[in-house]
């Protein structure tokens, strides 16, 4: 342990504790490594004298608070000095009350002595106040201190004296601790009491020495005695009522009338003072006579807890014979009834609610298999859900019978931790279906049945929503959280197939779950809806009813609710420009990357790849997204385009192919036009069919991606018309060959530059085609640009570039 000095008396510590003059002085004398500086005034019960410092505060002063100060006078201290010094808000030490330096004491009756001052402060005479003033307590005087320093806490209570008192009246009570404040001039003090001020009713005087001049006080009053003398009459009897009120006294001769907590005078006189003489009446508005409680015409339900109720209250006098309804804390109806004899009219009253107990005391569980099942206190019973809440509630209220006239029917699907099991209908609804929400969703998991009749009458409505309702709005009771299925599959399709989960409904996600979720009914079968929550779908909620009819997509299921899409909620598509030397190729990725600007899409570029099917293998390598928006070199970008544009996460992974317009002839479709493709079928393609895209699933999507220029050079032109005309010659549909007119059409051929070879393309294209009478592999051969460049040079003598 380490050694303890002491400043000024013996605390009588330890046998081993020494003076000391100061600090310096115990530093000097110190063995150990650091030591104690305590006080004999300090309550160290407890005190770890072992503590040391952690070693990067071992060079400080360490000081304890008191009670009173941040600095208790309690020090450990390094025995090499310090520099500066760590204040220690706990433990607290608990300064002892001395009467050492304290003066002014003698009429002080109550005061805690264990204040101290700072050490840290300047010597001052320390000047406490009373229970009334900021001064005239106590003073704490420092030896040496001449400057006054005035403390707000503690303050003193003084003795109670007689000396310079008078009474001008009889008191029951007064405070005559009270004195004046030390720094006023000599005043006649006059005191008033608790029904008339000082200067309308003198009561009590405090008369300063040689003082003539008159000070009114608001406190403190004086307490006049109880006078239920004969002046007083009780208009209504038993009632409680202060009989110390006195009129005002300069008032002339009044019947000074008073009401009660519920009526002012004028409606319910209640207790007369009849000043002798008197004719006219006074009504007093304050204060008012408290009725006594009364059962007297009452009529209490047996479910009311009326512990809190206060049965003083009376009708108006003069307001016609009522039956009063008073209200619970849920209704208008259900609480105490004050009948008015020969009443037969009911008024209903909500100014004091009574708390109803429970009139509903079963509580049937549904359980929807979502393993919370069980955690609803107090149930009576479990049954299983049945397809929907109408033949799920029809034979639960037949099963019952008569065993109970209302029952709660709660779901293991919602959270009724605070639920008020107290509720209770209106009268008049006695009778009905109460369903509460769940959430904002209106079509709730919760009922209060009257079991008789929903058993009597359910079964003859088709649905649920056309029985006997009342929802109500007040009250919502929180659905649990449903599962959340997070993958990785670009869409929901094989998942919702092949997940197995625990609960009505469940979320599908490929990025995040918003924060906010609808609530799907599940009162039937069309109401338990498929949710797309963003454009793209990327979050869906899906009910398990849904699970079995999903083959290919989630339309295959009937019921889906799409106005609850938020747009832009989806992670945007990657944007991927390819490019192989096209003559327009840097105009045109100079207009993507405008295009994007300020957007969230990301931009990549693959150029000089050769080979198609290579060059799509690297813009889908490329990209960082499920789809990705695929622009080729000769697209001159729509600027209007919706970048925040999805796929379809509800249907089998596809790609779409959007609008382009042909400058050449007019046509508007997706020839040469953008393209979200989907990454994972990009790369599973290796290119055997005729047109790559198509050689996938695939969707049209009627949205103007740009125009695209492919008439640069005539051999640019020759070769797109070629390769598109072998496309439309294999097709056989109404549209393939009104698009096959239009590129045949010789009328376009001025309409650009070098649109004369867009035709001539497409026309050595039908003749190749019908030489080759069509066959796949012959035509594949317009894959190799080395084989098209070849043809064409013997066929048109034209170079390629």
């Amino acid at each position: 342990m380490f050694d303890v000095f002491y400043l000024g008396k013996k605390p009588n510590l330890f046998v081993h504790e020494q003076p000391a003059v100061d600090i310096q002085d115990a530093a000097h004398r110190c063995r150990t490594r650091y030591f104690w500086v305590v006080n004999y005034l300090s309550d160290y019960s407890g005190w770890d004298w072992l503590w040391e410092p952690v070693p990067w505060q071992a060079g400080q002063r360490h000081a304890w608070a008191s009670q009173w100060q941040k600095d208790s006078g309690t020090y450990l201290v390094p025995r090499e000095g310090y520099t500066d010094t760590n204040y220690h808000a706990d433990p607290v030490i608990q300064r002892l009350p001395s009467s050492e330096h304290w003066y002014n004491c003698d009429l002080v009756s109550e005061f805690d002595y264990s204040w101290h001052p700072d050490p840290t402060e300047p010597d001052y005479v320390y000047v406490f106040g009373t229970n009334y003033h900021d001064q005239g307590g106590p003073e704490y005087r420092v030896p040496s201190a001449v400057d006054p320093k005035y403390v707000s806490q503690p303050r003193a209570q003084l003795e109670p004296s007689t000396a310079n008192w008078q009474t001008c009246v009889n008191v029951d009570s007064f405070d005559w601790s009270w004195r004046p404040h030390p720094m006023d001039p000599p005043y006649i003090y006059v005191f008033g009491n608790q029904w008339h001020s000082a200067t309308v009713m003198p009561t009590v005087e405090y008369h300063v020495p040689g003082a003539t001049e008159r000070k009114y006080m608001n406190t403190p009053c004086a307490t006049l005695p109880k006078n239920p003398n004969r002046l007083w009459y009780d208009v209504i009897p038993d009632c409680d009522w202060d009989y110390s009120w006195v009129p005002d006294p300069g008032d002339p001769p009044y019947i000074y009338v008073f009401g009660n907590q519920w009526w002012p005078a004028e409606k319910m006189p209640t207790v007369e003072y009849r000043v002798p003489g008197a004719t006219e009446r006074k009504y007093v508005t304050w204060p008012r006579v408290q009725l006594t409680p009364s059962l007297e015409h009452w009529t209490v339900p047996d479910t009311l807890d009326v512990s809190d109720f206060d049965f003083s209250w009376q009708p108006d006098p003069g307001a016609p014979a009522y039956i009063y309804q008073f209200a619970t804390q849920h209704q208008k109806t259900g609480g105490p009834v004050y009948t008015v004899p020969g009443a037969t009219e009911v008024k209903y009253l909500s100014e004091i609610k009574s708390r109803t107990t429970r009139v509903a005391t079963a509580i049937y569980e549904i359980d929807h298999l979502d393993e919370h099942a069980g955690k609803i206190k107090n149930t009576t019973r479990r049954v299983r859900y049945f397809d929907n809440y109408r033949d799920t509630l029809i034979r639960l209220a037949k099963s019952i019978g008569t065993e109970h006239e209302y029952v709660w029917v709660c779901s293991s699907i919602c959270d009724y931790t605070g639920f008020d099991f107290s509720w209770h209908p209106e009268a008049w609804q006695s009778t009905m279906l109460h369903v509460f929400a769940s959430n904002e969703q209106k079509f709730g998991d919760t009922f209060f049945m009257h079991v008789p009749t929903f058993a009597e009458s359910a079964e003859k409505k088709a649905l649920l929503d056309w029985y006997d309702v009342n929802y109500v709005p007040s009250i919502s009771v929180p659905r649990r959280s449903m599962p959340v299925i997070y993958h990785k599959d670009d869409t929901h399709v094989d998942v919702v197939k092949r997940t197995d989960w625990a609960g009505p409904l469940a979320v599908f996600t490929v990025e995040h779950v918003p924060a906010e979720l609808p609530t799907v009914s599940l009162w039937r079968q069309e109401t338990k809806t498929i949710v797309p929550l963003s454009t793209g779908a990327s979050a869906v909620i899906v009910p398990k009813t849904a699970q079995g009819h999903v083959r290919t997509q989630l339309y295959d299921y009937a019921y889906i609710d799409k106005t609850r899409r938020k747009p832009h909620s989806d992670r945007p598509l990657d944007i991927v420009f390819i490019s192989n030397g096209e003559p327009n190729a840097e105009t045109n990725w100079g207009m993507v990357s405008r295009a994007v600007d300020y957007r969230p899409n990301q931009l990549h570029r693959v150029d000089g790849i050769n080979g198609r099917v290579a060059a799509y293998h690297a813009a889908a390598r490329a990209s960082t997204t499920p789809w990705f928006f695929a622009v080729f070199a000769k697209l001159a970008v729509n600027p209007e385009f919706d970048w925040y544009w999805q796929p379809d996460r509800m249907q089998e992974p596809k790609h779409y192919i959007f609008h382009a317009r042909n400058p050449v002839n007019g046509l508007e479709y997706g020839h040469q036009a953008m393209i979200a493709y989907n990454r994972d079928l990009v790369l599973a393609n290796s290119g055997h069919g005729l047109d790559f895209t198509l050689d996938s699933a695939h969707e049209v999507v009627p949205m103007m991606s740009g125009t695209a220029y492919y008439s640069y050079t005539p051999w640019m032109a020759w070769r797109t018309a070629f390769r598109e005309v072998l496309k439309l010659c294999a097709s056989t549909d109404v549209e393939s060959q009104y698009r096959l007119k239009q590129w045949l059409d010789p009328d376009t051929n001025g309409i650009v530059e070098h649109g004369q070879w867009s035709v001539l393309g497409a026309e050595d294209a039908v003749e190749y085609y019908d030489s080759v009478n069509g066959d796949f592999e012959q035509l594949r051969k317009s894959y190799d640009w080395a084989w098209l460049a070849s043809y064409v040079f013997v066929k048109r003598g034209l170079v390629p570039d």
